[in-house]
């Protein structure tokens, strides 16, 4: 891999971005600038990422963030022509051409109506963590921030009962909305995870520590009363058994406080 020259790196981005409007060229110029960073030592021994099965050309992280620095005011601009961008770079199939299509969507205004369809499909193709991590946060930054009701209308119905493939992606995607210190309306977000924390699948402990961990960090009274009352009025023991998993996992005071709903029974 060649030294990276940023005022070299800075034009060459900018001459991507001239392509915009064109996908097809641009995907094509796109990975000819990738390749011209390759690392071949480390291409030759795994092309694939980790966790993943996406190929990937192990690009420097600065070479992406030049690369989105360039395209993110053309996407605010044009929200029709960046989403068919997206979904030129999100067919490539590549992790970082994914990468950037998830960029791209979060730089498209809340009131393109094509975006939030195209969050929903992407959320359940997805197989690479930083990819699905990308998408649940950067690719939905303006509508947390802009229009949080439509947001939380989108989380809600990944959230729904009978979704449960979406849940995980329902959760993750609260996180940045919880962590914001503008955002505090937490009955509507412990509303519409009621069902999905009363089922408790043991598939979701992970995502239910990072939610309670978060919850707990903003309001410790509203979350412990929450999970409280979900646990005492489910209707199925499955519940108990989850936090009873996670219970090591979530902070002292929260484990404190339900503990005896989820003791084994003697």
């Amino acid at each position: 891999m060649p030294a990276i020259d940023l005022a070299r790196l800075k034009k060459q981005a900018a001459q991507l971005a001239d392509l915009f409007h064109r996908p097809e060229e641009f995907a094509r110029a796109l990975h000819g600038m990738l390749d011209f960073y390759v690392n071949r030592s480390l291409r030759e021994v795994d092309s694939v990422a980790p966790n993943s099965v996406l190929e990937t050309y192990r690009t420097p992280p600065v070479i992406l963030k030049h690369i989105e620095t360039e395209l993110a005011p053309l996407a605010a601009k044009n929200p029709e022509q960046a989403l068919e961008l997206a979904d030129q770079l999100w067919d490539e199939g590549w992790l970082e051409m994914r990468l950037l299509a998830a960029s791209l969507l979060g730089r498209i205004p809340p009131r393109e109506e094509r975006l939030l369809p195209r969050l929903t499909a992407w959320t359940q193709q997805v197989r690479d963590p930083s990819v699905r991590a990308a998408l649940l946060t950067t690719s939905l930054a303006r509508l947390r921030r802009e229009t949080p009701d439509q947001f939380l209308l989108l989380v809600s119905e990944w959230l729904n009962p009978e979704r449960q493939r979406m849940w995980s992606n329902g959760i993750q995607a609260l996180l940045p909305l919880i962590q914001d210190p503008n955002f505090n309306n937490l009955p509507p977000v412990f509303e519409m995870l009621t069902s999905v924390v009363e089922t408790a699948p043991g598939t979701l402990q992970t995502d239910f520590v990072d939610l309670f961990q978060a919850l707990h960090r903003v309001s410790p009274t509203e979350t412990a009363y929450f999970l409280r009352q979900v646990i005492a009025n489910s209707s199925t023991p499955i519940t108990a058994t989850t936090f009873r998993r996670v219970s090591p996992s979530l902070p002292r005071e929260l484990a404190e406080a339900i503990r005896d709903l989820v003791k084994v029974r003697k």
